[in-house]
């Protein structure tokens, strides 16, 4: 008897754990433990919420290994993605003559042929290579000389040909179910494709030779693999199933998505359905009225699948084998067979218990919900006679099963390697409340983590052999964030009646004023001023009358008049000797006086605005929607746009990405009627 196997089957509905063994007479299921997902952490079959997917995955470890006395560190696991990619090639080895085929030269080929197709998958795609996981294959024939062969070890010939169909996953999809397992305490002895898993338990070689379909329809994608002529020819997947009947269902009767999927699996049970909507009202709906409104989505679904079906099989197959709890609702099958223009008793459910060779130590599990998690284990024991590549990682000895062209990126993955622990990382992030707004900017880049395969400099897709060692050398931080508030504030001078200004004034850090060249501190809370037109000086100068005339680098101007840096500002009265405060220009320009922006302090008196303040009127476009402002008391700045519009700015998701006009804005860009703003997080 082959050691226990711990097997994990990560469905978008629920988790299913199996402890299992491979015995002469069949397989053995010593436990097994069922969890489904407390909230939707996975959608299409893909893992969104990683921590969620990972709480239960520990949570059925912990079961398991209580129950059975056991202790589980490796797990064998299947993929189902809608980025699936299939490639169906063949490679041929010349042999010397006499030779005797061994194991060796089998996989060997094997491995070339699965090299060969990720190649051609990368040129199809247009992708770098190691883009794609390969994450199961399936040898369609062996030829020796030209002539089928079932079994050719230990056969001789002069060469040996291998087809075979290599499904692939982009590294993104794989990734994630690495990083659950690993975070879960386990590391991946196995990893297949579930069509793969399914058919190797469902449609044992005897009955291959038949034209036949499995169409594992989940929760959120339909696989579907094909056998033909003793073999399995294609695998396929669909990203429709069972989610969209429960989506459906929910749309119809007022239901919770949780409510709906409970309502889903009990219509083939009882003819009449019992439910409280989300109004509160106690309803009882017949299961066919409810079948008869869904029945679009299910035709809908079929016939995505009979199409994937039809054009990897040429025709319709022989007959159809659905498992998985998405295809159990009563009429589903009606449909596909329909879809595929096959007779209706050609498409049948395939539930575990017509399984042949299987027994169970705990009550048995029932139903076509499970052959895929059953066949997991299967999979997984049965591979697990083939050699492994025994690699060192940073010290670390680990096994990685010799089933395709491994990388460095394989091992790493392997043993848990952070991918940010191999980007450049990044300094310490600089965080403060600009006007009550939190502001964050980012550390620099440093440098990257250097790899290294005996000895030698190395990348990530450096193709690995047996007793390799790697070593990785982690990347440095980058200098952490830094900046004063005249990097932040930007401010520019500019002279009023031969007084040197600048247009931000009254700066104050945690209170205190502070000079320009203060660099800001992490956690700083920011205040400032700012003059934008020319009437904001005059406030603040007592001088803010129709009596007084503004003239801005010799010329008159209106009071509305944006100040730019270097302005020469100067009032007159209207009539002369009424005016005490008219002065003859002392400064010529700015670069006249000796003016060190940096360190300039200003002090500028407070003054009450004198009554008849003009008002302004705003129309705006902030984030695609109209904003409307009326007797607004000054000219607006873009920062003043926050106290208009519902946007949090109080827990910050990224950073603030600000546009006027469809260029980058500043807080201290001022408004005109008319603007268009954006304002998004990133």
């Amino acid at each position: 008897m082959i050691d226990p196997l711990f097997s994990l089957d990560i469905g978008t509905r629920t988790v299913v754990g199996v402890v299992s063994v491979l015995e002469a007479d069949g397989y053995r299921v010593l436990d097994y433990e069922i969890i489904s997902h407390p909230e939707r952490a996975m959608y299409d079959g893909q893992i969104h919420d990683i921590e969620k997917v990972t709480q239960v995955v520990c949570k059925i470890k912990q079961i398991l290994e209580d129950r059975t006395g056991m202790k589980f560190n490796k797990v064998a696991i299947a993929a189902a993605g809608r980025a699936l990619k299939t490639i169906k090639t063949s490679v041929e080895r010349s042999l010397d003559i006499g030779q005797v085929i061994s194991q060796e030269i089998i996989n060997n080929v094997e491995m070339e042929g699965v090299q060969k197709a990720q190649s051609e998958i990368e040129g199809i795609h247009q992708t770098k290579a190691g883009h794609y996981y390969c994450v199961g294959y399936n040898v369609c024939h062996y030829y020796i000389d030209d002539v089928m062969n079932i079994n050719p070890k230990d056969h001789r010939g002069e060469r040996l040909k291998i087809s075979l169909i290599a499904t692939f996953l982009p590294h993104i999809v794989v990734d994630s179910l690495y990083t659950v397992v690993d975070r879960a305490g386990l590391e991946v002895l196995n990893m297949t494709l579930e069509p793969i898993a399914a058919i190797n338990i469902a449609i044992p070689s005897n009955l291959r030779l038949l034209n036949l379909a499995l169409v594992d329809v989940g929760a959120g994608t339909s696989d579907i693999a094909i056998t033909k002529d003793g073999s399995v020819i294609s695998f396929g997947m669909v990203a429709a199933a069972g989610d969209l009947f429960t989506e459906a269902i929910a749309q119809e009767l007022l239901l919770s998505f949780d409510q709906a999927e409970a309502l889903k699996m009990n219509l083939s049970k009882a003819e009449t359905q019992e439910f409280v909507d989300v109004l509160g009202l106690q309803q009882s709906v017949a299961s066919q009225d409810i079948l008869d409104r869904i029945r679009p989505i299910m035709i809908d679904t079929a016939e995505k699948i009979a199409e994937q079906i039809l054009t990897y099989n040429e025709k319709a197959p022989s007959a159809v084998f659905c498992i998985g709890g998405g295809g159990q609702i009563p009429g589903f099958t009606d449909c596909l067979a329909t879809a595929l223009g096959m007779q209706s008793q050609r498409v049948v459910i395939k539930p575990v218990e017509s399984l042949e060779k299987i027994s169970f130590d705990q009550e048995p599990l029932m139903g076509p919900d499970f052959i895929t998690p059953l066949g997991i284990g299967l999979t997984a024991l049965k591979e697990k006679e083939k050699d492994f590549l025994q690699i060192m990682v940073n010290n670390k000895s680990v096994r990685m099963l010799n089933a395709k062209t491994l990388s460095v990126s394989d091992a790493l993955i392997l043993v848990g390697y952070q991918a940010r622990a191999l980007l450049p990382g990044r300094g310490k992030s600089l965080s403060f409340h600009l006007n009550g707004i939190e502001q964050t900017l980012t550390g620099g880049y440093g440098e990257a983590a250097e790899i290294f395969v005996n000895g030698k400099k190395a990348s990530l897709d450096v193709a690995l052999k047996h007793k390799d060692v790697i070593i990785v050398k982690p990347g440095k931080s980058g200098e952490d964030a830094k900046a004063s508030l005249s990097q932040i504030l930007k401010p520019f001078p500019f002279i009023f009646n031969d007084e040197k200004l600048l247009n931000i004034y009254d700066v104050k850090v945690n209170g205190l004023h502070e000079e320009m060249s203060y660099n800001i501190c992490h956690g700083n809370s920011i205040t400032f001023k700012s003059f934008i037109e020319v009437k904001d000086v005059m406030s603040h100068k007592g001088l803010n009358t129709d009596q007084v005339q503004v003239y801005v680098n010799g010329s008159q101007v209106e009071k509305t008049k944006v100040i730019e840096a270097e302005d020469i500002i100067r009032t007159r009265w209207l009539e002369k000797e009424e005016n005490p405060m008219d002065v003859m220009p002392l400064i010529e320009t700015i670069e006249d006086s000796d003016w060190d922006t940096e360190s300039f302090k200003v002090e500028v008196t407070n003054f009450e605005n004198k009554p008849n303040e003009a008002t302004y009127n705003y129309s705006f476009i902030v984030n695609e929607s109209p904003v409307y402002l009326e007797d607004i008391s000054r000219r607006m700045v873009f920062v003043d746009i926050f106290d208009h519009i519902d946007f949090d700015i109080s827990k910050p998701r990224g950073i603030l990405d600000l546009k006027l006009n469809g260029h980058k804005a500043n807080y201290t860009d001022f408004l005109k009627d008319g603007d268009v703003i954006e304002i998004k997080w990133r």
